[in-house]
């Protein structure tokens, strides 16, 4: 995992996928070449991921068809 950018330049915004209660929102950052991040904006200097694209978007699919109980 060391070949990931830091995520310290990430550029932050609310996920359009976050649902609108206060407890499920998800922060993404599109900015970093390869990558996005993510993390709980409910806990922005908590814990954040770094995921392939492709693999955002297979679980954004795989959620959106209920296929995970969140």
């Amino acid at each position: 995992m060391s070949n990931l950018p830091p995520l310290a330049s990430a550029a932050w915004r609310k996920s359009s996928h976050s649902d609108t209660g206060a407890d499920t929102c998800v922060e993404v950052a599109t900015n970093l070449p390869g990558v996005v991040g993510v993390r709980d904006s409910v806990d922005p200097n908590g814990p954040r991921l770094a995921v392939a694209p492709a693999a955002r978007r297979s679980l954004t699919t795989q959620i959106k068809a209920g296929a995970h109980t969140l």
